[in-house]
């Protein structure tokens, strides 16, 4: 009897490391598969060019630190689209003043302002005007106006440009092109294509 125990105890030695590895594989199994997984992190929807809020019959002004009036909109409507951050603006009026004093105004059916409003797109009878001046210790400097159906204003850097036809009115006297680029920092005018002007003789001073 003995005997027998022995030698059942020997078989079962040979079997027990591999139905104790299996086992603990099967209790491996369990535990992963009934672990908690951890949280997918949501996936963010892609935003779409559709506007996130509107503002109707709407005027937005801008100060700078003392006060001082910097720039002015108006509209009849206007779409923010959070995608790229712009303000679509219908019927759009616009006025900014500098350091010195110079106006600068600004109309069409419809514009386009990146968000900080220092670059405008302006659609469809678009006029931008730079009121006349007259700086201390310098010449005067005459009204100059652009008219026509694009034009592309960056209001900081006070540059206008169009790849359109358009008209300039510098004074009383009067140019028209096919395209246009120009700086006023740099007093740099370049007009482009089908080029034609009108000069009028300055007024003769008794």
């Amino acid at each position: 009897m003995t005997s027998r125990l022995h030698l059942a105890w020997e078989r079962l030695s040979l079997y027990l490391p591999v139905l104790l590895m299996g086992l603990l594989a099967l209790g491996s199994w369990w535990l992963v598969r009934n672990a908690p997984r951890p949280r997918q992190p949501a996936q963010e929807r892609p935003v779409s060019h559709e506007p996130d809020y509107y503002m109707r019959d709407f005027a937005v002004k801008s100060f700078d630190a003392t006060g001082r009036l910097q720039s002015e909109i108006r509209g009849t409507l206007a779409r923010h689209y959070a995608d790229n951050d712009t303000l679509e603006i219908d019927q759009a009026r616009m006025r900014s003043v500098n350091e010195e004093g110079r106006v600068v105004t600004a109309r069409a059916n419809r514009a386009l302002s990146n968000g900080d409003g220092s670059e405008v797109q302006l659609y469809g009878n678009a006029i931008v005007t730079r009121e006349a001046s007259a700086p201390k210790g310098r010449a005067p400097v005459p009204r100059l106006e652009f008219q026509g159906e694009f034009l592309h204003a960056w209001v900081n850097e006070e540059r206008v440009r169009s790849d359109q036809p358009v008209t300039l009115k510098r004074g009383a006297d009067t140019f028209t092109a096919d395209s246009m680029d120009y700086d006023n920092l740099e007093q740099v005018m370049q007009l482009r294509g089908r080029v034609r002007g009108t000069l009028m003789p300055a007024p003769v001073r008794r």
